[in-house]
């Protein structure tokens, strides 16, 4: 495995949900904004027309490549191959093991100390 493959393996890792780019709206509202000013422009003006519609088209193919790209993210993201119900198992399992550590970490609070004579 080389440098890069290891650096790739690292990010993967270290993916978290803040890391996934979902910033759909501003290509969604430029698509519906050229589309709709195509739409009340002259009929007859058909290479204005032509054009817009490829810079719309152009538009789309950026938001799919976008959302592409995040479906690749998200499945990445730690746990996302586990079922739902595996999850939930999971989480049920980790939040016991939390409140085992809580009742210990009080138990060891509450336990009388020893007065250890200095020498």
């Amino acid at each position: 495995m080389d440098s890069s493959e290891q650096n790739g393996a690292a990010l993967a890792s270290k993916l978290t949900v803040d890391d996934v780019d979902v910033e759909f709206l501003p290509l969604i509202y430029e698509i519906i904004r050229r589309y709709g000013a195509g739409v009340e422009r002259d009929p007859h003006d058909t290479n204005q027309k032509t054009r817009e519609s490829q810079d719309t088209s152009q538009k789309v193919l950026e938001l799919q490549k976008k959302l592409d790209q995040a479906r690749n993210q998200i499945r990445r993201l730690p746990g996302v191959e586990h079922s739902k119900e595996e999850q939930l198992q999971k989480l049920e399992t980790l939040r016991k093991q939390l409140q085992l550590k809580k009742e210990l970490l009080l138990k060891y609070r509450n336990m009388c100390t020893f007065d250890i004579p200095k020498s």
